[in-house]
């Protein structure tokens, strides 16, 4: 007789505390479009290789003339972005698009705005080669760090065959796998009530039933699929002035049903990161829920609901920047 199926309480009692935690956990979040972050530990990342991809992250070295970082446009305090509505690369060149965030960007399913990355050590090689990001090549940077002892010393601690460019990359991209930021919401969704405010739950509430979770869910809330920008409203046509960074995925697919299509960001630490959108043409977060409103649904948002759900994606903001404010 098959009693578990029958009697599944008492499966649970017969579990050690750990397990009937991580049961529990699972069940608080059986019914959520959005899923907890897992916890840093659980992904198993090398200690070694996060401290040496932390070092790389921030070395200028990587671009031509030593002048720009990959810390430049992502500003680990700055919600992983640089606050800027086009990021400044070499030789103070302005970027076409706006920087998304690095935080929790290993949970991401592609990476760029088009989807043109397929994984972080895919995107760190187009920001290497990119004429007005880092201008540089892989012989160039390793050239440069296998002058540095200390550099060379660290590569040889992990890697067998010490500085490479593939040994780089997976040094950086580890790093940037290891930038997890548990939020509040997060262990709302783990099964504690009191950690967001009742505002926060309404504003929830109305984040799924306006249907924002079609696209905002998972466990980057977003990250994880392509949407048209502008599916209700023509919004490029209204703002005017197109540049080839309002293609979307277009400009890697040539089809014409990629037009205007991008990779829907995470909404993760979200109030950390204005101006919003790949144009960065809002300042605000109130401003942006409105947009999208219009946008993707159709229809302007009611103010009171919209103060409602900002107050909810404030609840995603890491709590390691939000013991900041």
């Amino acid at each position: 007789m098959t009693w578990h199926k029958f009697f599944p309480s008492m499966v649970l009692l017969l579990l050690p505390l750990p397990a009937m935690a991580e049961v529990s956990a699972q069940t608080a979040q059986l019914d959520e479009p959005i899923r907890a972050l897992p916890a840093l530990q659980s992904l198993h990342l090398d200690e070694r290789k996060i401290r040496l991809g932390e070092s790389l992250f921030s070395d200028t070295r990587l671009s031509k003339d030593d002048s720009v970082a990959c810390g430049s446009c992502h500003q680990i305090d700055r919600g992983g972005a640089d606050g800027r509505k086009s990021s400044i690369g070499i030789r103070g060149q302005v970027g076409p698009i706006n920087a998304p965030t690095v935080l929790n960007s290993g949970f991401n399913f592609r990476q760029f705005w088009n989807g043109r990355a397929k994984s972080l050590e895919d995107q760190i090689d187009g920001v290497v080669h990119n004429p007005k990001e880092f201008d540089s090549s892989w012989p160039e940077i390793i050239a440069k760090l296998a002058k540095d002892n200390r550099a060379v010393f660290l590569f040889r601690e992990i890697y067998a065959d010490g500085v490479t460019e593939r040994n780089a990359k997976d040094a950086i991209a580890t790093y940037e796998r290891s930038l997890v930021t548990p939020a509040r919401f997060d262990r709302f969704l783990l099964g504690d009530p009191r950690a967001i405010s009742d505002e926060e739950k309404k504003g929830y509430t109305l984040f799924k039933q306006y249907g924002c979770v079609a696209c905002h869910q998972g466990t980057n809330v977003g990250g994880n699929m392509f949407q048209k920008f502008g599916v209700f409203d023509r919004y490029f046509e209204r703002r005017g002035n197109l540049t080839e960074a309002d293609l979307g995925r277009f400009t890697v697919t040539k089809r014409e049903a990629d037009r205007h299509v991008f990779k829907v960001p995470s909404l993760r630490n979200v109030e950390l990161t204005p101006p919003y959108f790949h144009d960065g043409s809002v300042a605000t977060l109130d401003e942006a829920v409105n947009v999208m409103f219009v946008n993707q649904i159709g229809r302007p948002a009611p103010e009171a609901d919209r103060r409602l759900i900002v107050q909810f994606l404030r609840s995603l903001t890491g709590e390691r920047f939000a013991a900041r404010k």
